[in-house]
């Protein structure tokens, strides 16, 4: 197990998304991601989207949005939508450590969905990447029981095993897959399923999938 802080593997996750993004094509930057009608670009708005604004700002966005995280997320995409790549990119660059809602529990919010969304982006690309098993490790126990993931939820009834990590959890049909696949199955991204096997892969992907 890694001795660094939360924050500092959140920084670390940041500047690797950055560096991520100043790879990208003017074309790459409109193509489809693994979020449900959201391009590349609104992946990157949604991540930058609460970097800039005050405690006043994020709770009138939150009544704005009912409450209700897919409709509170959207109104920061749709916000943030006349912004070009170049400045996009310039926010996440200057939001090393991050700030505002991001950096809640240590940093914590913004590693999670620094990881994940980066991957929304990278697998729909093919722009493959070894994650740091230091920061895996400490996203996957958390996807367990954050609210946007509910992973222990999701994944109830099937024991998940990574081939290439020192990590398992829960008890029943064993799926197994590389660390990174079973931590975007348990973010409801169907796509992992492709690389995941084993009895309860069927059940879990019924369970995710519908």
């Amino acid at each position: 197990m890694s001795d660094k802080t939360t924050m500092q593997l959140a920084c670390e996750e940041r500047r690797d998304f950055v560096d991520l993004l100043d790879g990208l094509s003017a074309e790459q930057w409109q193509q489809p991601s693994l979020c449900e009608l959201w391009r590349v670009r609104d992946v990157v708005a949604h991540v930058v989207s609460y970097e800039e604004l005050s405690r006043w700002q994020l709770v009138r966005r939150f009544v704005k949005g009912g409450l209700l995280p897919p409709r509170i997320n959207a109104l920061g995409v749709a916000e943030y939508a006349p912004r070009a790549p170049m400045q996009l990119t310039q926010l996440m660059r200057s939001s090393i450590p991050p700030r505002g809602l991001t950096s809640a529990f240590g940093g914590m919010i913004a590693l999670v969905d620094g990881m994940i969304h980066q991957q929304d982006i990278r697998r729909p690309l093919g722009q493959q990447r070894v994650i740091p098993p230091d920061r895996l490790h400490r996203v996957l126990n958390y996807a367990l029981t954050s609210p946007t993931t509910r992973g222990a939820r999701r994944t109830r009834g099937v024991r998940l095993v990574a081939t290439d990590l020192d990590w398992n959890h829960g008890d029943g049909l064993e799926v197994t897959g590389p660390a990174e696949a079973l931590l975007m199955a348990m973010a409801a991204r169907p796509d992992a399923f492709n690389q995941l096997t084993g009895p309860g892969k069927e059940l879990l992907a019924r369970r995710i999938c519908g």
